[in-house]
């Protein structure tokens, strides 16, 4: 666990406070209907969507493609594997017009998001953001879930790069006005979010959802110094007693 008391808590965004998986299921049924052949178990359209097996959108925080081409991508992916027709740009365009809106249309906050952070803020502890997508994005998916007290940190945009570089990290415990080893770091993936936030001194905190896995990966367990795993966000804070 620690090594001392926990000071500040820096927190992913999606699949962490924000339900993103049902969001993306939200938004893949609906194109599915229109773009893909019929039939489709949309467990499998969210498994394959979330795995994205080619690492796009990976290689997208690592600065090396915009946001629109990792996700132009990803979603001629999902057409050849099922059903659908190539995009080009123009047909890409519409087609994410749609898929943007229905997503938008399915984000909710998870129900023990709220109540984290009433602990939080009973306790006197302070917290902010530290994701990999652009850091206005993710302020209006936290004010249409309700969480606009969660002020982003770090956003992709701001130096290029996202997790696991360990800057985003550095700046995201600078804001805090903390040092490392007084914070620690709560996301849903145990590489980029617990391990890497390991790596750059705090502690790493794996949210580990019950049927929230992205794949085979995130079914190792975490077995790494200042790394702990929970279920749920109501076991953080007893977690890193």
């Amino acid at each position: 666990m620690t090594d001392g008391p926990i000071r500040g808590l820096l927190l992913d965004v999606d699949d962490t406070l924000v339900d993103t998986r049902g969001a993306f299921r939200h938004a893949l049924i609906a194109v599915a209907q229109e773009y893909l052949r019929e039939g489709i178990d949309p467990e499998v359209l969210v498994q394959f969507w979330r795995a994205d097996g080619s690492g796009w959108y990976r290689a997208h925080t690592r600065g090396e493609m915009t946001h629109r081409e990792q996700r132009m991508r990803r979603a001629n992916e999902l057409h050849a594997e099922f059903g659908g027709d190539p995009m080009d740009d123009e047909a890409y365009d519409i087609w994410d017009a749609g898929f943007e809106r229905y997503f938008r249309e399915g984000w909710r906050a998870f129900d023990d998001a709220v109540p984290f952070l009433d602990a939080l803020d009973e306790a006197g502890i302070p917290y902010g953001a530290v994701t990999n997508a652009q850091s206005e994005y993710q302020r209006l998916k936290l004010e249409a879930c309700g969480l606009e007290r969660v002020e982003v940190f770090v956003g992709v945009d701001l130096f290029g790069i996202g997790k696991p570089d360990h800057r985003v990290f550095d700046e995201g415990v600078r804001r805090l006005g903390l040092a490392a080893g007084e914070v620690a770091y709560v996301g849903d993936e145990p590489d980029i979010d617990a391990v890497a936030a390991a790596d750059a001194g705090l502690t790493g905190v794996w949210l580990d959802r019950p049927g929230a896995r992205r794949g085979l990966e995130s079914e190792r367990s975490v077995s790494y110094p200042h790394v702990v795993s929970v279920a749920g966000l109501d076991e953080v804070l007893a977690s890193l007693r």
